[in-house]
């Protein structure tokens, strides 16, 4: 693993550089249920005095535009994740269909990169929309509704998704993950360290000290 960090910057696609000793790229995507229940592992990183990046990354990029339908959701995995979510103070109500989250997750790298300060509470949003609303990520609308509520320059944002600009971001960052051995959500990437997956916070202040140690 290339321990340079990827340091991304506001209309730009990222570069390497040598200064990684305090940055934390986490791949994620809005409608794995693990992400979800797992958001406030970045505030638990971030008071541990770490730099954050959060990056899209499809779970299912083979899921059509129009999404797909799904049952209920049974078994030890998702018992899992209700508590969790429990845990954590988050409602749960399992959406009916998975939609295609390519244009979720460009909409959030585009406002990463374009309105920092607002970014995780619109990725917040985003979550809620699907885990919690019922509301179709894969529907253009939503994606623009949500950012009218930001006060964010909706043209632009339409823009970006209507040319293809945001979904080159996407897999931009899909290219890069794969380059560090990543496969799924959520993982973190920390001094060419990966951690993968829902896991209790104590696991990751075990991934920092395993990372820092020489």
């Amino acid at each position: 693993m290339n321990e340079n960090r990827a340091v991304i910057e506001p209309n730009r696609s990222w570069t390497m550089e040598p200064d990684s000793r305090r940055q934390i790229v986490h791949w994620y995507d809005f409608i794995c249920p693990f992400c979800y229940v797992s958001q406030d592992r970045d505030d638990f990183l971030i008071a541990q005095e770490r730099d954050v990046v959060d990056l899209p990354f499809r779970a299912h990029p083979d899921i059509p535009p129009e999404g797909v339908q799904v049952g209920p959701r049974h078994g030890p995995t998702f018992r899992s994740v209700e508590a969790q979510a429990r845990a954590a103070g988050l409602a749960l109500n399992w959406p009916s269909r998975l939609p295609n989250s390519g244009m979720a997750l460009g909409a959030a790298e585009w406002v990463r990169r374009n309105h920092p300060a607002v970014s995780r509470a619109f990725s917040k949003a985003l979550f809620e929309a699907h885990f919690v609303l019922g509301e179709d990520l894969g529907d253009r609308a939503t994606i623009l509704r949500k950012a009218i509520q930001f006060g964010l320059n909706v043209a632009a944002l339409y823009t970006v998704l209507e040319d293809g600009s945001a979904l080159g971001w996407v897999r931009e960052s899909e290219a890069m993950a794969h380059t560090h051995g990543v496969r799924g959500t959520p993982t973190w990437l920390y001094r060419g360290r990966l951690l993968t997956g829902a896991r209790p916070i104590e696991e990751f202040s075990r991934f920092l000290q395993d990372a820092e140690t020489p």
